[in-house]
């Protein structure tokens, strides 16, 4: 069983990078390879899955990644493909604030994530992912930074505004309140 492993990114292929360790390549599979660089030194956590017909190992760039990633595969259905696919496009965080919430569409929006997957993933997982106020928080502003992205204000503006919000309300609210500063 692996925890981590840690040396220099030695190949970026689409589904995997090979990280070389005191001459050993190993292959993992991650989420978004592409983040890499070939020659950078990288610490990877770890997740060995063992089948009839393959030993697999899986990389993750952060212990709270690979725990969402163990939790996402104990669910019936989702598979570690599945489970990597998500992560490739969510951050741990509004992955979890999602489950939590009950947000089916948002989890639906993840390829191979239908709605009965969707309603899979958060009957089985919503209670058992650890969220804190402060990770709510983050997730309700970036909510509300995409949300007045999508309406055309630049970063600089936003970030003006973001400072301002009462970060009790609800999601809506938190909207609402930012295109008022916006429109003042």
């Amino acid at each position: 069983m692996y925890s981590y492993i840690k040396g220099k990114v030695s190949e970026i292929k689409a589904n995997y990078v090979t990280i070389e360790v005191h001459g050993i390549g190993y292959q993992l599979f991650v989420p978004n390879p592409y983040l890499f660089s070939i020659g950078e030194e990288t610490t990877l956590f770890v997740y060995q899955k063992v089948s009839e017909d393959e030993i697999s190992l899986y990389g993750f760039e952060s212990q709270d990644q690979k725990e969402l990633f163990l939790k996402l595969i104990s669910v019936v259905g989702i598979g570690p493909k599945s489970a990597k696919a998500i992560l490739a496009a969510g951050s741990v965080q509004s992955i979890q604030n999602a489950i939590e919430t009950g947000n089916s569409k948002y989890l639906q929006k993840f390829p191979g994530i239908g709605p009965k997957a969707s309603q899979q993933i958060i009957l089985d997982l919503q209670g058992k992912i650890e969220l804190s106020d402060h990770t709510i928080q983050t997730n309700s502003l970036n909510e509300v930074d995409e949300a007045l992205q999508a309406l055309g204000y630049n970063a600089k503006e936003i970030k003006k505004v973001l400072v301002k919000l009462d970060q009790s309300k609800a999601i809506n609210e938190l909207i609402k309140d930012a295109l008022k500063y916006m429109l003042k």
